[in-house]
């Protein structure tokens, strides 16, 4: 069973429709990342999903429950970063802690948990201290209260500096290892990229794209680069790298030393045969592959390969 359905979900405020007929599934156990240009959509769904925000039409169910008849079971069994989420200034880690364990009426140690997301030494100092940073590892610990079956973590790694956005992503691993489904939406690609088994790309409210990450990768045209040094280059061996059925372009950067730059769809060995073949002598090569930032501006953007 799916630990998240979401089946033709719309969602309109006034004349401006948020979300048109979404539709996708997140698999017990994964790590799926969500992802969309600011104002596509993201937060609205999250806030559907714990039944924060009601949909127009369609359905939502989360770990089996409909997300608005047993919102209160499902959010005893989820633990949540919100994005923008604010602590009380005048509770400590531990007040905040301890706030977190009794709404959940779980067996842990606030301790711990704080040592866990690097937090430990500020236990009793009041939130209204805390830099961004601090706050943010503050909410990540709450959101682990219960060993959650679901974790849901909208932008996670905000404030972090990049030692604190490592130990999240740890924090992720360990805990989809325990078994628990991560929906994690960042903006931040490098993130997802490390973490993910899935990724969702949304844009206008619509899922545009649902794969693994090389699966993504797969779909951008050229999504591997492939640079050859060659001893010369001519126009007809040139021709006959661009007529191979996997490659989508090839250019001659330079002539000194003679270097063709190829985007490839499939094998790249093809293209360093086509070289060979021709009595041209391959000295060196390199790919590139295209980063998930490129896939994601791919469907995101009105010039990309994508683009409706």
């Amino acid at each position: 069973m799916p630990a998240i359905t979401v089946d033709n979900l719309t969602k309109s405020f006034g004349q401006t429709v948020a979300l048109e007929e979404l539709s996708f599934q997140v698999e017990e156990g994964e790590v799926f990342g969500f992802l969309g240009p600011n104002g596509a959509g993201k937060s609205t769904t999250i806030n559907i999903i714990l039944d924060f925000a009601r949909p127009t039409a369609g359905e939502v169910s989360v770990l089996g429950m409909d997300a608005q008849q047993y919102s209160r079971d499902i959010r005893q069994r989820t633990g949540v970063l919100p994005e923008g989420v604010k602590t009380y200034d005048r509770l400590t880690a531990r007040q905040h802690l301890q706030f977190a364990i009794d709404s959940k009426n779980a067996d842990a140690d606030p301790e711990a948990l704080l040592e866990r997301v690097g937090l430990v030494d500020a236990i009793d100092k009041k939130a209204g201290g805390y830099s961004k940073g601090m706050a943010q590892r503050l909410m990540l610990a709450m959101a682990l209260v219960g060993e959650p079956d679901l974790l849901i973590l909208d932008e996670p790694s905000t404030g972090l500096d990049p030692n604190g956005a490592r130990e999240m992503r740890d924090i992720v691993r360990e805990e989809n290892e325990r078994g628990a489904t991560v929906f994690f939406s960042s903006h931040i690609m490098e993130q997802v990229e490390a973490v993910c088994d899935r990724v969702g790309i949304l844009r206008d409210g619509e899922m545009v794209a649902v794969d693994s990450v090389e699966g993504l990768r797969d779909s951008v045209e050229g999504g591997t680069t492939l640079r050859v040094t060659v001893d010369r280059i001519d126009d007809d061996a040139l021709q006959a790298i661009r007529s191979l059925p996997d490659v989508t372009n090839a250019t001659v950067e330079s002539q000194d030393p003679p270097t063709v730059v190829v985007g490839v769809e499939g094998s790249k060995t093809a293209v360093l045969s086509a070289l060979e073949d021709r009595g041209i002598e391959v000295q060196d090569f390199s790919t590139t592959e295209a980063s998930l930032d490129d896939v994601f501006q791919s469907y995101t953007t009105d010039t990309g390969v994508h683009a409706r």
